[in-house]
């Protein structure tokens, strides 16, 4: 921070409350507003590190449910026995691994590309992480279970809400108050996934 810039408010209210980022606010608003969690739900959340999404879950399925937290990196914060974290790449992770994890009724991605600055190049990989974990949802998600994504609002945007439209009953684009005005982030949440067609016949 710059000498005379003021804290953010939103990074302020969640070292108080225990959370290791400002993104928690995000979530919850979601939450508030899509009716994501309950009490005995199965989350699967996608990048988890530091791990304020992961806390947030883990508080709000309770002793009952479960929460399974991906990342290459490792949570910052202890977030309970309902909390399975795992250190690994959900880019080249096998789906047929991750299918085993589930199934779930909700899966999170606060997934992020390292972004260069170049508005396209940032918007490509954001939607490749997007498209990633739309096919974990695929593998993992159960029939009327809910989804949750991060994307950069830019080519490829249009495709991915019809990619998500095919799949759920109700789809939604938020921009939480806690996300930065300047920034080009969305969410894209899908509600209700529909039961996938059965196999064809060989």
């Amino acid at each position: 921070m710059k000498p005379g810039d003021r804290p953010d408010p939103f990074t302020v209210r969640a070292q108080k409350a225990g959370y290791p980022a400002r993104s928690v606010y995000k979530l919850e608003e979601i939450d508030r507003r899509c009716r994501l969690t309950r009490q005995g739900l199965a989350v699967l959340d996608l990048g988890a590190a530091p791990g304020s999404w992961t806390k947030y879950l883990a508080e709000k399925v309770g002793p009952r449910g479960r929460v399974v937290a991906l990342d290459q990196n490792p949570l910052k914060v202890a977030c309970g026995p309902v909390v399975t974290a795992l250190e690994l790449d959900v880019t080249t992770a096998s789906l047929g691994d991750l299918a085993l994890l589930g199934p779930f009724g909700l899966v999170v991605s606060d997934l992020a590309p390292h972004t260069t600055g170049i508005r396209d190049a940032d918007v490509f990989h954001s939607v490749e992480l997007v498209d990633r974990a739309i096919a974990i949802a695929d593998a993992t998600l159960a029939p009327g279970g809910n989804f949750v994504a991060k994307i950069f609002q830019g080519e490829g945007f249009d495709r991915v809400r019809a990619d998500l439209r095919a799949r759920f009953g109700t789809v939604r684009v938020l921009k939480p108050e806690a996300s930065r005005k300047e920034s080009t982030e969305v969410y894209l949440v899908g509600l209700g996934r529909k039961a996938p067609p059965p196999a064809a016949s060989p």
